[in-house]
């Protein structure tokens, strides 16, 4: 038990402080031949104040709830962006996406934006002996140039940067086109009724419609291949089992990108239990139960205590109609007051923090002790962590701006941060370092955007709050600190020059 003890402590040390490095698993006791089986459980648009152990009220998450008590529940993790594909290029490469052009929010059209060959979670994963698996939303493109062909062998895709297996929804729901692709094609498609996309059409035109349902982008052709909205919560989890039940004798990784709770938002018709926050709260309830379904999966197959489980979030969240779909949005009267952030400011697309700051929950029974930590970490930083579990050490050209928190995920209690700073993406690139977070002047933090009425969204000025006693940036005091705001501003903008903030 003393060995023990003393291996995990110097495995911690040589892995802190953000800095990935060598180590002998076999002194340690620890490797690929020892590391779990990983869930990474997506959300879309949930936000930080949209679960019962994250403070909500008027909608119900016992399995998320149960979860957390379970595990480590994290109040200061961060997706790379707040907004979509960027976070999960992000997730997935270990590069901030706004190093990247073309990494925005993508239609269903889009060629591939990861390009096949470079490190990626699930490439890595699969190095270390782990068979590799994607359930849910993608939008990260597909195939070698737009506008992506639906009607033959879609790729690259999912199976070309990593994964063995994939059932995906190519963009978003509410994007054309609305099927399902499984590894390289369209399910249930008749070749004589081939899909035809124009992204030209716009959301709330008559040829937007597909199921009754407004959407970005009309698809003509593929009818028997239509997914049903009111199923692709059941459908998901159906296949995220499918996956476990066939794996249940190997070492696995399953990345499960959940639609809910992204607009449309088209519940399983059944009733919820006390949620009064309309159809958005019925959509987290829904997700809630996807869950606690995929989690009773690895209960039955008695692969939970072998599994390090993650719960998160894309981005914040969010209050949005779909178009002009409002039964199928979410609007600040039918929210009735729930808190969706919680105390943060802003949401989805703002560099304010809830933009990024979203819920985080791990659990590896008896290797992570239950508890909430307030560890500043991101999405971001998932390759250089899983490197680290499996014993892997990235090349330099890996994971520019993914630190290694492993030691922040188990629980640990160390001297220095894992990371001390972060670039938060939103409409502008903000900064955190420890409790600041810098918004700086234009066009320091890049390109602010003029809204309608050609007013900059965020104001000329720096903002400058102190987290720690300001968590939602009502004080801006920029003024009172310029000699920080100096330092800050010059150490974002060498972050982006330097095109990595990984020192090693």
């Amino acid at each position: 038990m003393a060995t023990r003890a003393m291996n995990r402590r110097s495995f911690l040390q040589w892995t802190g402080a953000g800095a990935l490095s060598l180590w002998s698993p076999a002194a340690l006791g620890w490797g690929a031949a020892n590391a779990p089986n990983i869930l990474f459980i997506l959300a879309d648009d949930i936000g930080y104040g949209d679960f019962g152990c994250y403070g909500a009220t008027k909608v119900k998450t016992p399995n998320v709830d149960r979860l957390a008590s379970q595990g480590l529940r994290f109040t200061d993790a961060h997706s790379p962006s707040a907004v979509c594909t960027p976070t999960r290029y992000a997730f997935m490469t270990g590069e901030y996406a706004w190093r990247k052009k073309g990494t925005g929010i993508l239609p269903g059209i889009a060629s591939l934006i990861v390009e096949p060959g470079r490190v990626t979670v699930p490439s890595l994963l699969k190095q270390a002996g782990y068979t590799t698996g994607i359930v849910g939303k993608w939008h990260l493109g597909l195939g070698p140039k737009e506008p992506t062909d639906y009607n033959g062998a879609i790729k690259p895709g999912p199976l070309e940067v990593g994964f063995d297996y994939c059932f995906i929804i190519p963009a978003t729901g509410d994007r054309t086109p609305c099927v399902y692709v499984e590894n390289h094609r369209v399910v249930g498609l008749d070749p004589n009724d081939p899909i035809q996309l124009d992204y030209s059409v716009k959301r709330g035109e008559p040829r937007s419609f597909v199921n009754g349902i407004p959407r970005i982008g009309s698809q003509t052709g593929g009818k028997a291949a239509l997914w049903k909205d009111e199923e692709i919560a059941g459908t998901l989890a159906a296949k995220a089992e499918a996956f476990l039940e066939r794996n249940k004798d190997k070492r696995f990784f399953l990345f499960l990108s959940t639609h809910d709770i992204h607009v449309p938002r088209v519940p399983h018709p059944h009733p919820f239990a006390d949620v009064r926050a309309g159809v958005r709260g019925d959509t987290i309830h829904s997700f809630d139960g996807t869950v606690g379904q995929v989690l009773a999966s690895l209960d039955r197959l008695k692969l939970a205590d072998n599994t390090l489980v993650i719960v998160t979030s894309d981005n914040g969240g969010v209050l949005d109609a779909n178009g002009p779909d409002v039964e199928h949005g979410g609007t600040v009267e039918t929210n009735n007051g729930h808190l969706h952030n919680g105390p943060l400011r802003a949401g989805k697309g703002s560099p304010y923090e809830g933009g990024t700051r979203v819920p985080f929950i791990v659990r590896w029974p008896g290797h992570i002790k239950p508890g909430v930590s307030d560890a500043l970490i991101c999405h971001v930083d998932m390759l250089a962590s899983m490197a680290a579990l499996t014993a892997q050490r990235l090349v330099e050209s890996a994971g520019p701006d993914s630190f290694n928190v492993l030691p922040a995920l188990l629980g640990e209690k160390l001297d220095k941060p894992c990371r001390d700073h972060l670039v938060e993406h939103g409409n502008v690139l903000a900064l955190r370092k420890g409790p600041w977070k810098l918004i700086p002047a234009n066009p320091a933090g890049g390109a602010n955007k003029k809204g309608k009425k050609g007013k900059k969204r965020n104001g000329a000025g720096a903002q400058l709050y102190n987290l720690a006693e300001d968590i939602g940036e009502t004080n801006n005091v920029a003024t009172a600190h310029p000699d920080l705001v100096k330092e800050m501003t010059a150490l974002l903008q060498r972050i982006r020059e330097n095109g990595r903030s990984r020192s090693s």
